[in-house]
């Protein structure tokens, strides 16, 4: 015990700190904290000759680490004692306060600078001399020990366990549900999973397949939508082949499989090919968004065509005048066109016109006409909002919408001459908007 000062008539506040690590029999009418509370009560109670009186504000850490000071019965105890509320803090054990001696040297500078004095009723030493200030850093040493070997044993633990095949507990996969400390087989959500295997074979890209299943609402475990990266986690979780993982190595596991070796290897060895290889893969089977849209100056259609420089593709748009050699007279206008710039620049376009208050009074009469005048703040809202919804269409998708809403596009020594098919604008509108109205009408 800290020595305190001994002017008599002088009322010193304690405040009795507890913790429990384990939220473990905190629900029991007499609990370790209360154990823990009644022994400092008594010890304060034993010194009330020199002033001593206990606070009413309780600081109880029930079911908090010692480790580290992120604790928040500990924190109000700092503030007050910042406040100048507290002369005492009484605990029955120093590892109850911290089991780091880094941390508890912390708390003793917040101590020092507020004039408080430290008290444990199971530890009796006095932290004003050198000896006191040894025994008390010796205290620590062991209670950090203490931690420290009680960690190496519940990893040494979680390893063997884990080479048995043993489910530890954690994050439950999709798929699985949890019986008895052991994973078992939900077969709907399996389903779901050798699916996703499935289609990530036949499209060859985590890309499209996310963006498929976001369109059709497909959620993970946890009601969230999914993304890429979600999906990369699956597909490499070999919990799916029934084996237990421990720091990158895999052991037979306890629990069934879901995923076939056959079907697993033949998506790994997908994922095997360079992202790069595979985003090009899936660039090569893109719809050409232009196809059949696209003429030069002089009426010949532009053909879609693709050149490979090693693993990177290259698109273009090409006059079948170029093509097939045939005599054009002086030309000004381009007769070969980089696909990707041209078809951003048709899309810049549509969007532009979507946005003109004739057309956005064009489609809310279309509503009117069609029954469907209640959602016009939808419509407006898709044609302000095209940038965002075009990001989200599949390819093939967005070249549909193209061929909807675009009559003819032809190159001119000048630019781009875009023909807007406005009869479609509203057909493609009410089928930006139908989602909205099915979650409203649910």
């Amino acid at each position: 015990m800290m020595q305190l000062d001994s002017r008599p008539n002088r009322r010193l506040r304690c405040a009795i700190y507890t913790r429990k690590s384990s939220e473990e029999g905190l629900d029991m009418e007499f609990n370790s904290l209360d154990a823990q509370r009644e022994a400092c009560e008594a010890y304060i109670v034993s010194q009330r000759s020199e002033g001593w009186v206990a606070t009413r504000e309780r600081y109880d850490d029930g079911g908090f680490s010692g480790g580290n000071l992120d604790r928040p019965g500990l924190k109000q105890l700092l503030a007050d004692i910042d406040d100048g509320l507290i002369d005492v803090v009484v605990v029955y054990k120093i590892d109850r306060l911290s089991r780091s001696l880094m941390d508890f040297s912390k708390l003793v500078e917040v101590f020092d600078r507020n004039g408080v004095t430290f008290v444990s009723v199971t530890q009796s030493f006095n932290t004003t001399t050198s000896m006191g200030r040894l025994t008390l850093n010796i205290l620590l040493s062991f209670a950090q020990f203490e931690r420290e070997v009680i960690g190496e044993r519940i990893r040494d633990k979680v390893a063997a366990s884990r080479k048995r095949g043993i489910w530890m507990g954690g994050y439950v996969p999709l798929g699985y549900d949890v019986q008895d400390r052991k994973l078992v087989v939900n077969e709907a959500e399996a389903a779901s999973v050798r699916r996703i295997f499935e289609r990530f074979i036949e499209l060859g890209s985590a890309t499209v397949l996310a963006r498929e299943l976001r369109r059709e609402g497909f959620r993970n475990k946890q009601g969230t939508l999914i993304d890429k990266g979600y999906l990369y986690r699956l597909l490499n979780n070999r919990v799916y082949r029934g084996e237990a993982l421990h720091k990158g190595k895999s052991y037979p596991g306890e629990h069934a499989a879901i995923i076939e070796a056959d079907l697993w290897d033949s998506a790994h060895s997908i994922l095997q090919e360079s992202p790069r290889k595979r985003a090009n893969n899936s660039r090569a089977q893109t719809p050409a968004l232009l196809k059949g849209l696209i003429f030069s100056e002089n009426g010949a259609a532009m053909t879609p065509t693709s050149t490979k420089k090693g693993a990177k593709l290259y698109r273009y748009y090409v006059s079948m005048d170029v093509i097939r050699n045939r005599e054009t007279g002086e030309e000004t206008a381009p007769m070969r066109l980089a696909a990707g710039m041209v078809e951003d620049a048709v899309v810049t376009e549509v969007r532009r016109i979507l946005q003109t208050p004739e057309v956005v009074t064009q489609v809310l009469a279309a509503l009117k006409r069609d029954g469907l005048g209640a959602y016009e703040a939808d419509a407006i809202a898709a044609l302000h909002e095209f940038k965002a919804l075009w990001s989200q269409l599949f390819p093939a998708e967005q070249a549909r919408i193209i061929q909807l809403l675009v009559r003819r596009v032809t190159v001119t020594a000048a630019g781009l001459e875009v023909d807007i098919r406005r009869e479609g604008i509203a057909g493609v509108i009410r089928e930006m908007v139908a989602p909205r109205r099915m979650e409203a009408a649910e």
